[in-house]
Formats: structure tokens, C-alpha cells, sequence
């Protein structure tokens, strides 16, 4: 069961990095270069706990959907998303959220399981995994720029 965890220190405000991260909007806008949107449940603003939200992206050219619920949430600090359905075998992913002086510590461990056996475990060894690292690397460079730059603003309306 592969595990990526990447940690990303943000010039910001642990609630704003906390909103930002759970922003279907900022979601939507990180992942543009497979064409993600939000189609079913919570499509957009933020999402709380017991939410769902159902994506439709285009991942290695075919087009996928997948359902996340938020599971848990303790504000601002933790949440995790999980799949509830979609092409995984699973998908639980926690988002962690610590002040460090002036800065969030954001961290996050995404933690899923590929089905198809063998054949399933090879492909991620081969190109899954380090897909998903860059996909969550991209959110979160975007997710810090807005961060830091106040434009997160523009999607949470505050400042």
C-alpha cells in the first residue's frame, strides 16, 4: 500500500492554508491540466465534514470519476478526504496543519491502494506513483501562491 507524504511550508495563516486546502474551486483551478471538475455533491466553496464531491478528470487519457467524502475534521488543523467511490481499491487522504512561528507546516499523507493485483501494483511502481506526487505537488504550489500572495482573497472573500 504506497503512501506519499510531502510537506510544504506556507508564508501564511494556518486558516487560510486550512480553507485553501479544502477549496473545490482552488481544487479545480490546480488540477486544470487534466481537466478535473466537480460534477456531483459539494461543486463548489468549501467543503466540511460528512461532504461529499464528485470529480470527473482525465487521467493517462481516459476520462475517470471519482467520489470523496471528508471523514474527518478538526479545524484548522486536520482533515482527511476519502474515496467512497471511484478507481482505487482505496484513497485516504490527511492533510495536516501545524503554526510554525510565521509560517503553516502543511502535510500531507496520501495514502491508496491500486486494484488488479500484480498488474495494478506494477503500473503504480512505473508511472502511478510519481504521477500522483506531481499532481500533489501542483496543488500545493498553487495552494501556497494563493496563500501567499492574497489571492486567496478571491475564492475565500476574506483577509
Amino acid at each position: 500500500m504506497p503512501l506519499i507524504e510531502l510537506t510544504t511550508n506556507m508564508q501564511a495563516e494556518i486558516d487560510i492554508c486550512f480553507d485553501l486546502s479544502r477549496s473545490i474551486d482552488l481544487h479545480c483551478i490546480s488540477t486544470a491540466g487534466t481537466e478535473e471538475k466537480a460534477i456531483g455533491g459539494v461543486t463548489c466553496g468549501l467543503i466540511g465534514l460528512g461532504e461529499t464531491v464528485t470529480w470527473q478528470a482525465t487521467h493517462f487519457g481516459i476520462r475517470q470519476r471519482l467520489t470523496s467524502k471528508i471523514t474527518a475534521y478538526e479545524r484548522p488543523f486536520h482533515f482527511r478526504d476519502e474515496q467512497v467511490q471511484g478507481p482505487f481499491a482505496y484513497i485516504r487522504h490527511d492533510h495536516f496543519f501545524k503554526t510554525v512561528g510565521n509560517s503553516t507546516l502543511v502535510t500531507d499523507h496520501f495514502d491508496y491502494d491500486v486494484p488488479y493485483g500484480i498488474f495494478g501494483r506494477s503500473f503504480d511502481r512505473l508511472l502511478l506513483n510519481n504521477y500522483l506526487r506531481r499532481l500533489l505537488e501542483e496543488r500545493n504550489r498553487i495552494v501556497k501562491d494563493y496563500a501567499e500572495c492574497g489571492r486567496f482573497m478571491e475564492l475565500l472573500g476574506t483577509g
